[in-house]
């Protein structure tokens, strides 16, 4: 499942330190508060995902798939040229359906679920249930599978078994 994440604002960049200095705290000034917590807006064009899902619900499902995945915002949502950050950069533009790897996202999506309703579930102790890092291991494309090579072959049964 190609990933996404709800809002891509503004980043901080960290102050350089020389030699023995200290960079001041996270968030602020030194013995300062922290930064108030993020407010993430409302997604829109929700299509597989709950709509009464919250933006920090969405965010967390997308940076999951993120890491699961190996990708990045960008793997699924376009850029809006018109939308310009703070850095200069064009904004992710999360409800446009533009990129051919959001529609491939939702249908992975939907089959995942399909996998883990319909035949996962309907096993007894079946452990985990599949995810998209299940088969992508943390790469956008998965690597097909090559079996170890077998060390011995031999002709018959296998030595433990009884003859």
């Amino acid at each position: 499942m190609a990933a996404v994440i709800v809002s891509v604002s503004m980043s901080a960049q960290a102050p350089q330190t020389g030699p023995g200095e200290q960079a001041p705290p996270a968030g602020g000034q030194p013995g300062g508060p922290p930064p108030p917590p993020r407010n993430w807006p409302a997604p829109t064009n929700l299509k597989v995902l709950p709509k009464n899902l919250t933006g920090q619900q969405v965010r967390d499902i997308m940076e999951k798939w993120e890491g699961e995945l190996g990708g990045h915002c960008n793997t699924c949502h376009a850029a809006d040229p018109n939308n310009v950050g703070p850095n200069g950069r064009p904004r992710l533009n999360f409800a446009d359906d533009s990129k051919p790897e959001k529609a491939t996202a939702r249908l992975m999506f939907r089959m995942v679920e399909d996998i883990n309703t319909n035949y996962v579930g309907k096993i007894d102790s079946s452990g985990m249930p599949v995810t998209c890092g299940t088969c992508h291991r943390g790469h956008v494309s998965p690597e097909p599978f090559v079996p170890a090579p077998e060390h011995e072959h031999h002709e018959g049964p296998p030595p433990s078994a009884p003859k």
